[in-house]
């Protein structure tokens, strides 16, 4: 056995002595690394990006929830440094591999970051380590990718190694819930990799919630973020129809949030962001189109909530039509481009969706965010966030908020605007100069 290698593992965990490998070092990797380095751990994380692993290095960080002084201390002491080569995970005693799983644009699953990620480890894998998966996926991935090819290598999951599927929960820019105080899920392939990797997460995790097996482990997140896209689905259903019934849908929400049971509030909003909720649920329903069946809650909340950059397009439209100026040619700015508020992130922003389609329908569109001095729309041009000032609200046809960062000055923003579309509800009962459209 290995009894010997589970109790060396689990020995070296407790005294701090295992050297812990992370494979990918963006918002969920990086915090992770951070983690257990602080928990007394040497480790080792690795990037394909020759950018980010020098940064980490000189001890800067680029993810804005990780403090710069956090990652220098860490560095100067001998516990945290980035590489690009697997060569330099021989000696790791674990690694967990938190690489991007995007979608196609035929909404499959591109598995190829995790097949090259597994590829590699296999390749420096050595008797005794525990390899974690945490990259979101379908239910089966870690049967069906990651034990395959270690076993191909000559390991045997619960004998000469140990593998689990532990869901990454990060959550950019919350401040009150990060890597110690977000349960961690885990599950093993055997009893034996159950043990040892909840012992891992156990130095740095406060909670650690195990289930049976990797498969159910990759349920749960695809049940997380499933929740909230079809929660998300239904409420923006509901902004499109007290729209046609002439209701104000924040004032229903706000209503309804009243009860103490029974009732979880959720808002519509421009259309889903993030790398997570517009993306996870499409994981499961591929999986379960091989199995010849339809999700259908996942296919029709994902139509409704794809839709909804272009409703808001209509919006800004007969907003503008209202006080008799064409899209074609009015100057529209757009203030928030990240996915939510206060982060940097813009993957699947439905800012990027708003700013396209006017730019097709000839408005001439200028952003603002604080957090993202540049952008880029598929197939546009480069862009640069202007100065959010006096002068470029009143040179706006219509603003339209589209992230609300807790930055803006609201009442600015209302006092100098012609035309507001509004798609958070964030100048609320605001009032001043501009017109005011809601969802």
């Amino acid at each position: 056995m290995t009894t010997s290698h589970k109790q060396a593992l689990l020995d070296k965990l407790a005294s701090r002595e295992a050297i812990v490998g992370i494979v990918g070092l963006g918002y969920v990797g990086l915090p992770l690394a951070v983690e257990f380095a602080e928990n007394g751990f040497r480790v080792v994380g690795l990037d394909v990006s020759a950018d980010k692993v020098a940064s980490i290095n000189q001890g800067v960080s680029y993810i804005p929830d990780i403090p710069t002084a956090q990652v220098q201390r860490l560095v100067a002491a001998g516990k945290l440094r980035a590489t690009t080569d697997y060569a330099e995970f021989a000696d790791v005693d674990t690694v967990s591999i938190c690489v991007p799983t995007p979608l196609r644009k035929t909404k499959d699953p591109d598995m190829s970051y995790v097949i090259q990620s597994v590829d590699a480890v296999a390749e420096i894998c050595h008797d005794g380590m525990l390899v974690v998966l945490e990259s979101t996926t379908y239910p089966g991935t870690t049967d069906e990718i990651v034990v395959p090819k270690l076993r191909s290598f000559g390991f045997e999951p619960g004998e000469n190694i140990f593998v689990a599927f532990s869901p990454e929960r990060i959550d950019p820019g919350n401040a009150k819930y990060g890597v110690r105080n977000t349960p961690k899920v885990v599950g093993g392939v055997t009893p034996a990799c159950l043990e040892v990797v909840a012992a891992l997460y156990s130095t740095a995790v406060e909670t650690v919630v195990q289930v049976s097996n990797p498969t159910a482990a990759e349920m749960v997140k695809l049940l997380e973020n499933t929740f909230r896209a079809v929660n998300i689905g239904l409420v923006n259903e509901m902004a499109l129809m007290c729209n046609k019934l002439g209701i104000d849908v924040w004032e229903v929400i706000r209503a309804a949030a009243s009860k103490p049971f029974g009732f979880m509030p959720f808002y519509p909003g421009p259309g889903l962001g993030g790398h997570c909720i517009p993306i996870d649920p499409h994981y499961l329903s591929w999986k379960l189109k091989t199995l010849n069946y339809n999700a259908r809650f996942i296919e029709l909340a994902s139509e409704i909530n794809t839709n909804m950059p272009l409703y808001v397009v209509e919006k800004v439209a007969e907003a503008l039509n209202d006080d008799r100026k064409p899209i074609r040619g009015s100057r529209v700015v757009i203030l928030g481009a990240a996915y939510k508020r206060d982060i940097d992130d813009v993957r699947e922003s439905p800012a990027l969706d708003v700013i396209s389609l006017l730019q097709n329908r000839g408005a001439e569109v200028v952003y603002h965010d604080p957090h993202v001095p540049q952008l880029r729309v598929e197939h546009g041009q480069p862009m640069t966030s202007a100065a959010l000032d006096e002068a470029l609200l009143a040179s706006a046809d219509c603003v339209v908020i589209v992230t609300d960062h807790s930055s803006f000055n609201w009442q600015q923003i209302v006092d100098h605007s012609k035309l507001i579309v509004d798609t958070r509800n964030a100048i609320g009962a605001r009032s001043g100069a501009a017109r005011i459209v809601t969802l």
